[in-house]
């Protein structure tokens, strides 16, 4: 079992800065920010964009995995976004993972004054994308014409160091989606389904992991060279609240097979309000047990 942890791209860089580095000192396996053009009730308030933030990261670290939790469609065509790749794989000698998920009907897509699509549509473009995507970064010259993205000789020179590319983490719920999670994810990472009490998130987490076994089987795909990572603030309660809360949400994932926990840097108020100290906390205490 790994931990990993999301900071949010909402600090100027010299008050993020220590947060990255610690949460290396402090023993988590990997790094995350998110991959959004605003959030959420944080969509007023100060915000980053995530590849410079990541590129910036790498830089005041050295052994910790870094990733977006998850870049989408959106915003993003997969011409330009191997190119960002490319450079922030590069320059972090090799530790990036990409978490990547279809999009919703939020801010991202409303603010580029886009056509709002159905969900059935999202879906299509998210299987484009990838398969564009996986295309740039696999082969030295790609031509490519679809509904939602095309491309003409789209170079992948120098590549990546990590071969044959870097890793995807594919965010997925759906049937669909865990199709595309099973054929070109290295891992796969849930939220679990929205629930008003913890018992019921949990039990939509069980079910949604017996279905992703099941895609990976349609894809005859070895569950065990598959990683499962499991957002774990999705649930109603913050998985940082306590110690002792933590150590159970990391017990109860283990149980359900996943490899990874993802958890958040406590913030002062709103989303994962919680105490900074308890990250020192679960460090000390939690880290090493596992």
């Amino acid at each position: 079992m790994r931990v990993g942890i999301v900071i949010l791209p909402e600090h100027r860089w010299w008050a993020a800065e220590p947060l990255w580095r610690m949460a290396e000192e402090y023993g988590f396996a990997h790094a995350w920010t998110y991959d959004h053009l605003g959030w959420r009730s944080l969509v007023d308030k100060s915000w980053f964009d995530a590849v410079p933030t990541l590129t910036a990261a790498a830089m005041v670290t050295s052994t910790i995995r870094l990733g977006t939790l998850v870049a989408s469609p959106n915003f993003r065509h997969p011409v330009h976004f191997a190119r960002e790749l490319t450079a922030l794989d590069d320059i972090s000698d090799g530790r990036i993972t990409l978490g990547i998920g279809a999009g919703s009907a939020a801010f991202d897509s409303r603010v580029l004054g886009q056509p709002e699509l159905t969900p059935a549509q999202r879906s299509d473009r998210f299987a484009e994308f990838l398969e564009l995507l996986d295309r740039i970064l696999t082969h030295d010259s790609t031509d490519y014409s679809g509904t939602y993205y095309s491309a003409v000789e789209a170079r992948r020179h120098p590549g990546c160091v990590q071969l044959p590319r870097l890793p995807f983490v594919v965010a997925a719920n759906s049937p669909r989606s865990m199709q595309l999670a099973a054929r070109y994810g290295k891992g796969w990472v849930t939220t679990g389904r929205a629930a008003e009490d913890q018992e019921a998130w949990w039990r939509s987490v069980a079910e949604l992991s017996l279905r992703f076994a099941e895609a990976l089987a349609e894809q005859g795909r070895d569950p065990a060279r598959v990683d499962r990572y499991l957002q774990a603030d999705a649930a109603p309660v913050f998985s940082m609240s306590s110690v002792e809360h933590f150590r159970d949400v990391v017990g109860r994932a283990r149980e359900l097979g996943f490899t990874d926990v993802i958890t958040h840097w406590p913030r002062a108020d709103g989303p994962y309000a919680g105490k900074e100290s308890t990250v020192e906390e679960i460090a000390s205490e939690v880290l090493p047990e596992i």
